[in-house]
């Protein structure tokens, strides 16, 4: 028994001077997060996202993103930094980044659009020839290139998450709660780069409005979505489009015709957000080794927003066993697609089915 105390205390001990000596690789800020939205009226759980169409299992591993082309192909980005493509009852491959492809976007000539967290902004051709388009704004290179989309004009609208944080280190983002996203604008045409907005928490997923009169992104962070108007008398100014969400908003897209599609990495955790208010306390947690850190409940959620950004609709996997961490929604001819960063599948819903 003495053994036992004295191996406790050696343990305590080594502990101790290890979160004493190693540097915080944070610096951690105080945040008071509202009190999550309970799960109900709109929001109640429900099992929709459980009757979804599984493509590709086993097959396709991380699809962060999803993107379907005029021909009802499939594409996703995976973990080992290819591009896979589904056609009918096969996985291809189609192009390789060599970085961590996020999100996917097609233009108007047919080239896949690439947010690579790893190798910024980038045009993959059919061929499946990649090609960089651009790597940094104002002086600044991009962290963690994340989401996109593209308006009418072929402007291309995207998020740099982190300039900090990048990609294998996210969650660090959120321990520390200090704002090192952007919201960028490139212009094919000239080549420039622009800085929209900058102290963005974790700039994630990028959508239009369909007149192109604003475009919204997420701040994952912060449970909100931010607006910047690109035209009408507000123009240049943002505002919140709708905060306080019942987890934190991934990606996000738009029908086109009046309905936003925001995927949720999950639902919030009571965990992290009472460390929040406390900086000395995430400030140890950064230093414990991943494997101790929050994990994501397994659970799938994405959420159908209107114009006005009022909740309309939600679908749920409460067990994750079906789809759980989605990262990405994407309609495309009557269905919805979903993509997950974590998953090893594509979910696909008719949806008719969900309404």
């Amino acid at each position: 028994m003495n053994k036992l105390w004295v191996g406790l205390l050696g343990l305590c001990v080594l502990a101790g001077a290890y979160l004493a000596l190693v540097p915080a690789p944070v610096d951690a800020v105080a945040y008071r997060p509202p009190p999550a939205p309970p799960l109900t009226g709109v929001l109640a759980p429900n099992e929709k996202l459980k009757t979804a169409e599984l493509i590709g299992v086993g097959q396709v591993i991380g699809p962060e993103d999803v993107a379907v082309d005029e021909q009802g192909r499939i594409y996703g980005g995976t973990i080992d930094g290819r591009i896979l493509r589904v056609v009918g009852d096969r996985v291809e491959s189609f192009a390789d980044t060599g970085g961590r492809p996020l999100g996917l976007h097609f233009d108007a000539q047919g080239n896949l659009i690439v947010c690579d967290a790893v190798k910024g902004l980038l045009s993959v051709n059919a061929s499946g020839e990649v090609r960089v388009l651009a790597t940094e704004a104002d002086g600044v290179p991009f962290g963690f290139t994340d989401d996109l989309d593209i308006a009418s004009d072929g402007r291309i609208y995207f998020s740099d998450a982190s300039s900090r944080h990048h990609v294998h280190d996210y969650l660090l983002d959120c321990i520390e709660a200090r704002p090192y996203g952007r919201l960028l604008r490139f212009d094919p045409q000239t080549g420039e780069t622009e800085v929209l907005l900058r102290a963005l928490y974790f700039a994630n997923g990028v959508a239009l409005s369909p007149d192109d009169v604003f475009v919204l992104v997420n701040e994952t962070y912060r449970y909100r979505i931010t607006r910047y108007w690109l035209k009408g008398p507000r123009k240049g100014q943002h505002d919140v489009f709708i905060d306080n969400l019942p987890g934190f908003p991934d990606g996000i897209s738009s029908n086109r015709k009046g309905t936003f599609w925001v995927a949720m990495f999950t639902v919030r955790n009571s965990t992290l957000d009472h460390l929040h208010p406390h900086p000395w306390a995430k400030n140890i947690l950064a230093r414990l080794p991943k494997g101790l850190g929050p994990k994501p409940k397994p659970y799938g959620l994405v959420l159908a927003l209107d114009a006005s950004g009022t909740i309309i609709r939600s679908l749920h996997d409460t067990s994750g066993d079906h789809l759980r961490t989605v990262t990405s929604v994407e309609e495309h001819n009557g269905f919805i697609y979903c993509g997950s960063l974590y998953n090893d599948r594509i979910g696909r819903l008719r949806v008719a089915d969900i309404l």
